[in-house]
């Protein structure tokens, strides 16, 4: 189990020392509470009830609790990614489906492994295959990071990718 902060104070992974089947670190979010939902309600002002008021939710909409909203999961990944690149890769691409709600009580496991690894324009690029699982996959997704290569050129702000793989 990792937490957001073990992620961040990590030393660089680079390219090099990366092989296709490799399991990042997972990072564990959780036991959920109603608090953490309600807070990024808060701070993207969706005042829909069904995030914060748990009778309403219940007996007006049906719902089995207070719901999280797919945006705070849809933040989750990208920022996991971004962790796991610092302090010199980066996320490239993400895309990923939502298949579940959350609610208070679930404990939330990210996760990515590699499937593929190549090199571009003296750039390391890893394909991954990420998620969320909760009770089950409930996030299944594919990513693109790129990784500093020992001895290679840097890895520019803002990432530009090579033109090759732009259309990809």
């Amino acid at each position: 189990m990792t937490t957001a902060q073990e992620l961040r104070d990590k030393k660089q992974t680079y390219w090099d020392d990366v092989e296709v089947g490799y399991e990042f670190p997972p990072l564990v979010i959780g036991p959920l509470t109603a608090t953490h939902l309600f807070r990024w309600s808060a701070a993207i002002e969706n005042w829909h009830r069904i995030h914060y008021d748990q009778s309403f939710a219940i007996y007006h909409e049906q719902l089995p609790n207070v719901l999280g909203q797919g945006s705070w999961k849809q933040s989750i990944l990208p920022r996991y990614l971004k962790d796991l690149c610092l302090p010199d890769g980066w996320p490239w691409k993400v895309s990923f489906q939502h298949r579940a709600m959350i609610v208070p009580g679930d404990t939330l496991t990210i996760w990515a492994k590699v499937t593929k690894k190549y090199e571009e324009e003296g750039l390391g690029f890893l394909d991954l295959d990420v998620g969320m699982r909760h009770y089950a996959e409930t996030c299944p997704g594919r990513a693109t990071i790129v990784l500093p290569i020992r001895n290679g050129k840097p890895i520019l702000y803002p990432f530009v990718p090579p033109k090759k793989l732009v259309s990809q």
